[in-house]
């Protein structure tokens, strides 16, 4: 299944069928004639057509004849009149059809037409999620103004390209035509309809395409009753766009009793944001270990056939099948409520938002898979420090253990010897070891239960265990119930009980959700520990909320932003491309995903975005100066040398000195987890579709589009999007950027294996980059402030004494940085790991 941040490259596009092949292409920019002369050869060219074809394009087109709410009057003459042998006459030969429904019957139909039409466009094809609101008419001697107002564009429709109408043509594209006064009341109710779904109606163009006449009855009350009055008036055919309107609108933000008002419904509002408590799990582990099948089983609900059927679904590339290695990083969903399991067993559950509508006021797990091969090692980071998981699941073969890998615990090893440390239980115990030092809370999966020997698991065990407790934690083996060989989709009252009563009460109550390691003894295939492993991911307890002072104060660090979303992969989505005969755009929008580590962000926010490379000579002269590449054992480092420290100093250079560095943006979409939303709240994670403001000042169209491509390329991985707090509105401050940071360390073993001049691979949030070391000193217990600029080499002891109590104290150690390659913001007090070549550590 693909992942929640693919997105179509080539969504659905909206063509008018007044433009030939060839003034499409010169309508998308590759023609070589001025903006100018296009358009008249354009007119020139409309005024010569008295048809259209029908359904020429792939684009949603509406035909119709017109789009009142009531029947058409009965017309004497009519120069476009059909008759059987397609010549044209003057005389009406069959005159229109009497409207047998109501009114707001037909404006129920026109609606859902128009719903079908924007839906066509989109590039999911989903259904929009929500209740279809229909506009509820007013007395006919009320005005309908108020109802052409735009209200919240209905959730679902976000990337539809639109739709086109041609009104006043018949169903093989003929021009019928409709007087002016049909016309007006076609556009009033085409604008009722889109903005009761959150659309605007845009004029393309309107043309006459013939006359009429009717005659009418003079009413009672005029002076001469019983008279008749002769009427001629120009038919019209015309064309109207309809798009979403993805800017927030005025007034849409009152209460629901208000919203309902407006649009005179009874239908609740969609909400604003997903009250759905949110859990955040990492699946690590090494290569044949079970990890995509074990994720395979809890998403689809079905057992594995011993060969990885499970898994299938979650390969996103050929040579993952061939092989049977995960190479990328899948993500699924899981849904629980009241001990039901909503996943794709459910006869019901087809997307992600059926999962969104089925576990709300539950809970929603977002598991994310990672390679386990050594070539594939920055996976492993990326999902245990690039998405902050809240929780960690760790899966070791039952199985393993036969096959000692070089060094301690090393997974520094080169291509000849991967596939000795394939199944290597040391493998495991480093990966393990690593969970262990990030202070992750974890969770242990013992899988392939079912083909391991008794003796096999208890050695297994009890080196795991005896990991565990020598990092101060305590192990608790939960014990399987019998195998399920059939489809698992509730919770079983036994299980729930189980770790309510060892892992959750007990968490609770605790200081801190790392005092307990859950082990779990599974098999993907007989069943058995699946449910206990849906159990913990129902019923594990969800660290604090994040918030903006968790590490730093605000007398440390102003600059702080409101909200901040880190950036972990960009998507080109072209939005609202269409070919009209007098537009021709290149949409501005573009998709970020990632997570909110803190605040809250919603559609119409304005926010920064960087930081890009500087725009200005002198600024540039402050960046980091090309340096050749780490090599390849950096390239590929690997977890068994990396160190944990805190960031506690940045390298910054005052943010107004940086031209171009920052760049504004507005919020125009939202989606958590597939699910269309208003606003983020702090700890999702989803995308951010975002309009850019402008970039520059160009001459032409063309010259603006380079720009906007260009811009987009800028933005990678391990960049941040922000809202300004308050304070740093008032002051001035703005998001500063480092080209070097210092690091604190506590673990003395730094001081050994990390000189001044190593190369080193930082990871720290969603940045991932190279860096050269370039001082590494010692800071003294009685000044912690202040580093003693001695080699840390010559010292002759690792511990201090407390000069007032006389306690040992461990001292701790201070790493200056210099990033190689751009610079980045990161906050303070943050995780940083480093990774070097050859350092090896054997952690306590």
């Amino acid at each position: 299944m693909a992942s929640v941040f693919t997105f179509d490259p080539n969504p659905p596009r909206v063509s008018s069928p007044w433009l030939r092949p060839e003034d499409s292409a010169k309508n998308s920019g590759t023609g070589g004639s001025s903006p100018s002369s296009h358009n008249e050869a354009t007119q020139a060219a409309e005024l010569e057509i008295d048809r259209l074809e029908a359904e020429p394009q792939e684009g949603p087109i509406e035909y119709k004849l017109h789009l009142l709410l009531r029947g058409r009057r009965k017309y004497e003459m009519m120069s476009t009149s059909i008759k059987a042998s397609g010549s044209r006459s003057k005389t009406l030969r069959q005159p229109p059809a009497a409207m047998s429904q109501t009114r707001q019957t037909r404006l129920q139909q026109l609606t859902t037409q128009l719903l079908w039409r924007l839906q066509q466009s989109s590039p999911y094809h989903a259904k929009a999620r929500g209740d279809l609101v229909i506009p509820k008419l007013p007395e006919d001697n009320e005005s309908l103004q108020v109802l052409e107002n735009p209200q919240r564009l209905l959730p679902g429709l976000e990337e539809s390209n639109g739709a086109l109408y041609e009104i006043g043509v018949a169903d093989d594209g003929e021009f019928i035509g409709l007087t002016k006064d049909e016309m007006d009341e076609s556009m009033t109710t085409l604008k009722i309809i889109a903005a009761s779904l959150g659309c605007r109606v845009e004029v393309q163009r309107m043309k006459v395409v013939g006359d009429c006449e009717w005659i009418e009855q003079l009413s009672p009350d005029d002076e001469s009753p019983g008279e008749q009055a002769r009427h001629h008036s120009d038919l019209w055919v015309a064309e109207a766009l309809v798009m979403p309107v993805l800017e927030p609108q005025r007034g849409l933000n009152d209460s629901s009793d208000q919203v309902q008002g407006q649009r005179g419904s009874s239908v609740s509002p969609a909400k604003d944001a997903s009250q759905t408590e949110q859990l955040r799990v990492s699946i690590i582990g090494p290569t044949t270990s079970g990890k995509s099948t074990l994720l395979g089983t809890l998403t689809n609900g079905t057992l594995d056939n011993g060969r990885g059927s499970s898994r299938i679904n979650l390969l996103r590339h050929r040579h993952e099948r061939a092989s049977g290695q995960t190479s990328s990083v899948a993500q699924e969903l899981v849904g629980y409520k009241d001990r039901n399991i909503f996943n794709y067993a459910s006869d019901d559950i087809e997307a992600w938002t059926d999962i969104h509508d089925h576990a709300e006021t539950g809970r929603l797990v977002f598991l994310s898979d990672s390679a386990g091969h050594l070539r594939f090692r920055r996976t492993i980071m990326r999902g245990l420090v690039g998405w902050a998981p809240h929780w960690t699941f760790l899966c070791i073969a039952a199985t393993g253990g036969s096959i000692t890998a070089r060094g301690p615990h090393s997974l520094s090893g080169t291509t000849d010897d991967l596939g000795d440390m394939a199944d290597s239980l040391n493998l495991a115990l480093t990966h393990l070891d690593l969970c262990l030092l990030l202070e992750i809370p974890m969770v242990i999966v013992v899988t392939k239960h079912d083909v391991a020997t008794r003796e096999a698991l208890k050695s297994n065990l009890n080196q795991v265990f005896s990991r565990i407790k020598n990092a101060g934690r305590t192990p608790k083996l939960l014990m399987p119930r019998t195998a399920n060989s059939g489809v698992l989709t509730e919770i079983a009252i036994s299980c729930q009980q189980q770790v309510l009563k060892d892992v959750a009460e007990p968490l609770s109550q605790a200081t801190s959700l790392l005092s307990i390691v859950p082990v779990v003894l599974a098999s993907a295939v007989n069943g058995q520990g699946i449910d206990m492993v849906h159990t913990l991911l129902g019923s594990l307890p969800l660290p604090p909320p994040p918030t903006a002072r968790d590490y730093v104060p605000l007398a440390l660090n102003p600059e702080q932003p409101a909200a901040l979303f880190h950036i972990d992969d960009k998507y080109e989505l072209e939005s609202h491309v269409v070919q009209t005969s007098n537009r021709a755009s290149d949409g501005k929008a573009m998709v970020v995903a990632g997570y909110l580590r803190f605040g809250r962000i919603s559609v119409g926010d304005r926010v920064v975005i960087g930081p890009f490379p500087a725009d200005d000579e002198e600024a540039s002269g402050q960046m980091p100066r090309d340096h050749p590449s780490p090599g390849y054992g950096l390239s590929i480092s690997h977890p068994s040398s990396s160190e944990l420290a805190r960031i506690s100093s940045q390298n910054a250079v005052p943010a107004s000195t940086v031209k171009g560095e920052w760049h504004h943006a507005r919020i125009v979409n939202i989606r958590n987890l597939r699910l269309p939303v208003r606003t983020m709240d702090h700890g999702q994670a989803g995308t951010l579709q975002i309009m850019l403001d402008e970039v520059g000042a160009p001459t032409d169209r063309d010259s603006e589009v380079e720009q906007v491509k260009a811009f987009r390329g800028l933005i990678r991985k391990g960049q941040v999007l922000a809202i300004p707090s308050h304070h740093m509105l008032d002051t001035g401050l703005s998001l500063q950027a480092a080209s070097g940071f210092t690091a604190t360390f506590k673990d003395p073993r730094v001081a050994t294996n990390l000189a001044s001049g190593t190369l080193v691979n930082v990871y720290v949030a969603t940045v991932r980059t190279a860096a050269r070391i370039i001082r590494v000193s010692r800071l003294l217990p009685e000044s912690r402030e202040n580093a003693e600029e001695d080699d840390v080499f010559n010292m002759a002891e690792n511990i201090e004494l407390d000069p007032v109590n006389g306690s040992k104290v461990e001292p701790q150690y201070s790493i200056a940085l210099d990033l190689l390659s751009s610079r980045e913001w990161i906050e303070m007090g943050s995780q940083v790991v480093l990774m070097g070549e050859e350092s090896r550590i054997a952690w306590a």
